[in-house]
């Protein structure tokens, strides 16, 4: 029961889909995956349901996993509704592996569904403002703006239009790595342009338009040292992920010669912090964890997905995780390195910034693009030889970092 395997995965198009309800889109990720995998909605034995915004814009609060369930026809058994923000998708696959190690099932499922773009712009922008402590507002914003302290932003380079406080928080992160370790403006571009360039090749991406490290730099500003096409949408979407253990894979018989290992599954929250303690870093402390249970090194990964609600999430993540040292993340991008066919691919389906990022389904696109490499079905944006992945997908904000932050390692059997 301690091997877990992904058999199947489903995921719809990421993108402002006017047209599409929440539940036609997680039905259409959950049958997708589970034609993936070769098994029927009855074999199904555990549903972990991810959203954090089906409440607030949809009025579902509670129960979205069963309703959303019960409507395309998965009955019968458990189905969890987990909230865990950006982390919500990652969360369900942990809880899920959980499941089948603990033997309460055989073949799991988990899903996340997000319709975030709905006509009520203020009930829209609204739903991130849960995504830190909010009985200490104010002390939240002076913690994290603080950070950003000591780089005055040009003339010019913050916009005139209302955005979220958290564009505001990502561009004092930015800044204090820029000022820390000589990140430039130019470095974080060069991730913005690589992730919209691999996106060209990924149907399901939101964006698929390549741009420039010199048309990153000349798009709208947000605020320094962010532009708009270094920051990701807000997306409409779903995603499914069927996993087993080795009695369901026995059960699933078409399915072995696809199927991927889970060799780490990793849930980890932060701790109170200095912000000259880089190797405290919640995502570095999970990645740790992750690479002991998985028994990999960071020279062993081949490809990863990592959470760049902005382009900085990348050159950060990819520190924590040790693909490069600290401090190392802008220069490595500069030179190609993160690209598809440089040294360690990181983000080949585009990332958040151009793939999209429907919350609850963030995580779980993430694992689809991972289990699409392993399996060499990547076609243009296929890393060669993949076959140890990483996905790093972190959620909220508590003192000076994310709240949670979820890492997981595959391996192709």
């Amino acid at each position: 029961m301690d091997d877990v395997y992904i058999v199947g995965v489903g995921m719809t198009p990421f993108g402002r889909l006017l047209d599409r309800t929440v539940y036609d889109m997680a039905g259409e990720a959950v049958a997708l995956a589970l034609k993936d995998a070769g098994c029927e909605r009855g074999d199904v034995g555990s549903v972990f349901y991810a959203s954090a915004t089906n409440g607030p814009l949809q009025g579902q609060t509670s129960i979205p996993g069963p309703i959303a369930m019960r409507r395309i026809g998965i009955e019968g058994v458990p189905v969890f509704s987990v909230e865990n923000a950006c982390a919500s998708g990652s969360s369900a696959v942990n809880l899920a592996a959980q499941a089948l190690r603990a033997g309460s099932c055989d073949i799991a499922l988990a899903v996340g569904a997000e319709k975030m773009n709905v006509p009520d712009k203020a009930k829209m922008f609204a739903v991130f403002d849960g995504g830190w402590d909010v009985s200490t507002v104010e002390q939240n914003k002076a913690q994290l703006l603080a950070m950003g302290e000591g780089v005055e932003a040009p003339p010019g380079t913050v916009s005139d239009k209302p955005y979220s406080v958290f564009m505001d928080v990502y561009a004092a992160l930015c800044r204090h790595h820029m000022k820390t370790y000589g990140t430039t403006q130019r470095q974080i571009a060069a991730v913005a342009a690589k992730n919209h360039q691999h996106s060209v090749h990924n149907p399901l991406s939101q964006f698929r338009q390549p741009f420039t490290i010199e048309e990153v730099l000349a798009a709208a500003p947000i605020t320094y040292p962010l532009t708009i096409a270094m920051c990701s949408p807000i997306s409409d979407g779903a995603a499914a992920v069927v996993l087993c253990n080795a009695a369901g894979l026995k059960r699933l018989t078409g399915a072995g010669g696809r199927a991927v290992r889970l060799l780490a599954s990793v849930i980890q929250t932060g701790s109170n912090r200095g912000l000259d303690e880089p190797h405290r870093i919640v995502a570095h402390l999970g990645a740790r964890k992750a690479y002991e249970q998985a028994g990999v090194a960071p020279e062993d990964i081949d490809v990863a997905e990592v959470h760049d609600a902005t382009a900085m999430g990348e050159i950060l993540n990819a520190e924590s995780l040790m693909l490069v040292p600290f401090g190392q993340g802008g220069p490595a991008a500069e030179r190609g390195d993160f690209t598809v066919g440089g040294r360690i691919p990181i983000n080949p389906s585009g990332g958040l910034e151009s793939k999209g990022h429907p919350i609850g389904a963030t995580g779980l696109g993430q694992i689809h693009e991972l289990v699409t490499q392993l399996r060499g079905e990547a076609g243009a944006r296929q890393v060669d030889g993949a076959r140890i992945a990483i996905q790093e997908n972190g959620g909220g904000l508590y003192g000076i970092e994310e709240a949670v932050v979820a890492v997981n390692i595959l391996a192709r059997p």
